[in-house]
């Protein structure tokens, strides 16, 4: 031990003490722990006494990837020994940023696009001409650089724990990749200062004059094709094998990939008999959520502040022991129904939604998704090279190829992206578990006097769901719109208020309208269009997709029968024009609708203002089973 640190042994122990779960978790050794200390608490970042910058001659460099054009090599006197406790260093960022910050940014922080220009070997002119050309060439280029960490802190917002993106320093950067590397970066987030970092430390001795490499795509695995998929973006050497050898066709998982990281619950029993709620009183009802208490006013629901009393549990968090509700408590009902994740879980939706293919050819012949009405959707974790090779497909044929990544998890549009960009799609792949969606090319556009422009809407419809079996099922005909606030076109995809329709988190414009306006100014907009054809076109959807959900065909997964269950979901779904000839047109092109996701609990709080009755009509559907003059429309 220094004599410095055996001065400071309390700042050591302090230091350890914060961060050793993160050290740990990230496998640095704990023989560089002391060093590591020293050098953040002087902020000593000296890399280039050990290692020193080459440039590669113009024979040698891969063609058409700048990123190969340097490469780090060891010059320290004798090489790196990994043994020695001091041969761990601080690499800085270059650049911190989430995804929908990357335009501001670089337009507004002084001296950073012309930083990432040298960086990336774009050409860079020092004036405001083609300033936009040159940002989204830096937008092209910087996921080849671009790495991520996300804070897991629990306490965190979930909007502060979204993953955050960095690209290196211009050392850090230039290390070059391989399956065999010799050092290993992780991010390391330095407590006391609120700073992120990389550390660099050796894999094993290193020899002077030997390249440093590492492994871009760390943590992927050892499955061959999938580690290929990832490394795209630094070569492109197995575009041809994913052409040739990957099968585009998706088949559902295992039983066991439904149960795996999801919620455990138990079934009701069946052999329980359920009790009716009472007829001759009012029902005693507990509720979580808070509007409920404000807008439901139907003499027959009796609010109870203690939900041991209540008959009807309206909850806002999740329910998992169902078995128990139906064995100690068969009165009561409540607002869920036992694997209603299936639904409400994106990339399960997917799977659920693929069952309701009537054309059971694969992608493989058609490129084509079956049902219509589900965006062709790949699991980013489990048929990544299904994607790539799908990507490469699409552009063989010349077709674009425009996608939305989301989060399997997340709602309100969080950690959402749209792009053409292959690369993006495969770095967003590691930042936590995501599904890849056809984006919708050609939506129904509505025009705004306000903005003098036609712009992006979808619609959510609520559905409530009464029974598992039979199925029975309505869609309350009163649904939501919601606008962009910016002219569509396909570019700028980083554009919030252009490419996204949820503005009531945010404060951005919120353009608001009923339903039967928007009727009428759609027919309007798009004559020929009747909106009855399009709705029953929408209930159709929602009948298969519910079907789908619940009937039991071999192991599959589904939403099992639950007598005491019952269920609100919100569905989002846009309109897309098609060249097929549906149902009800003569000629083409006809609207298609497109399901985008079903929402467990949603906000109804826009649904309560805008319609006082809106929970009298719920409840009344759902637990009085009264449907007269309800707003709903039976789901067949």
């Amino acid at each position: 031990m220094s004599s410095e640190l055996a001065e400071d042994l309390d700042g050591l122990k302090t230091f350890i003490a914060l961060h050793q779960p993160q050290l740990k978790s990230s496998g640095v050794p704990e023989i560089y722990w002391e060093t590591l200390y020293l050098k953040l608490k002087h902020s000593v970042f000296d890399a280039g006494e050990s290692f020193s910058l080459a440039q590669i001659a113009e024979d040698e460099i891969i063609v058409n990837n700048n990123f190969n054009k340097w490469k780090v090599l060891v010059t320290c006197l004798g090489g790196v020994s990994a043994a020695d406790p001091k041969h761990v260093y601080l690499i800085d960022h270059a650049w911190t940023f989430r995804p929908n910050q990357i335009r501001n940014h670089l337009l507004n922080i002084t001296g950073l696009l012309s930083r990432m220009c040298k960086l990336m070997d774009v050409a860079y002119r020092d004036s405001n001409y083609n300033v936009e050309e040159i940002i989204k060439k830096v937008m092209t280029n910087m996921w080849k650089y671009s790495q991520t960490y996300s804070i897991g802190n629990q306490n965190l917002e979930t909007e502060e724990r979204l993953p955050i993106w960095y690209i290196l320093d211009e050392f850090g950067s230039r290390i070059q990749h391989s399956d065999h590397p010799s050092v290993r970066l992780v991010p390391f987030f330095f407590i006391s200062e609120q700073s992120t970092y990389s550390l660099l430390f050796p894999l094993n001795d290193l020899d002077e004059n030997e390249e440093v490499t590492r492994d871009f795509v760390e943590g992927s695995g050892t499955d061959k094709i999938s580690r290929s998929a990832l490394l795209h973006p630094w070569s492109d050497e197995f575009s041809q094998e994913f052409l040739a050898s990957v099968n585009l066709e998706q088949v559902e998982p295992s039983p066991d990939y439904f149960s795996v990281s999801r919620m455990t619950e138990t079934l009701p029993n069946a052999d329980v008999e359920i009790s009716d709620l009472p007829r001759d009183r009012p029902i005693r009802t507990y509720v979580e959520y808070v509007f409920i208490r404000d807008y439901l006013k139907h003499p027959r629901f009796q609010f109870v502040d203690n939900s041991d009393e209540a008959e009807i549990l309206w909850l806002s968090s999740h329910f998992k022991d169902f078995k128990q509700l139906s064995e100690c408590f068969p009165y009561k009902r409540i607002n869920q129904f036992p694997c209603e994740h299936l639904l409400t879980v994106k990339d399960l939706l997917c799977i659920i939604g693929r069952r309701a293919s009537e054309n059971l050819n694969s992608k493989s012949e058609i490129l084509e998704n079956e049902p219509r009405w589900l965006p062709t959707t790949f699991n980013l974790k489990t048929e990544l090279p299904k994607l790539v090779a799908y990507y490469f497909a699409q552009e063989k044929l010349g077709r674009p190829n425009y996608w939305i990544i989301k989060p399997w998890n997340l709602a309100r549009s969080m950690d959402t992206h749209i792009t053409d960009n292959l690369d993006m799609i495969l770095r967003l792949a590691v930042s936590g578990p995501k599904i890849c969606q056809r984006y919708i090319e050609r939506p129904v556009l509505f025009y705004r006097e306000d903005v003098n422009a036609r712009v992006k809407f979808d619609l959510r419809y609520i559905v409530l769901l009464s029974s598992v079996q039979p199925l029975k099922a309505f869609a309350y005909q009163r649904f939501w719109i919601r606008f962009a606030n910016k002219p569509f076109e396909l570019d700028n995809f980083d554009e919030y208020e252009r490419h996204f329709t949820v503005m009531n988190y945010s404060a951005t414009n919120l353009h608001q309208m009923f339903c039967n306006d928007f009727i009428r100014y759609f027919e309007d907009q798009n004559p020929g269009q009747e909106w009855c054809i399009v709705e029953k076109r929408i209930f159709s959807m929602l009948s298969s997709l519910l079907r789908a959900s619940v009937e039991k065909k071999d192991n599959t997964a589904r939403i099992p029968a639950a007598p005491q269950s019952r269920a609100m979901y919100a569905v989002d779904l846009m309109l897309s024009w098609t060249d097929d000839v549906l149902d009800g047109d003569c000629t083409g092109p006809s609207i298609q609708p497109m399901l985008l996701e079903v929402n467990w609990a949603p906000d109804c709080k826009r649904a309560c203002v805008y319609y006082k009755e809106f929970f009298d009509d719920i409840f009344s559907v759902l637990f009085l089973d009264e449907t007269e003059g309800k707003h709903v429309y039976l789901l067949e």
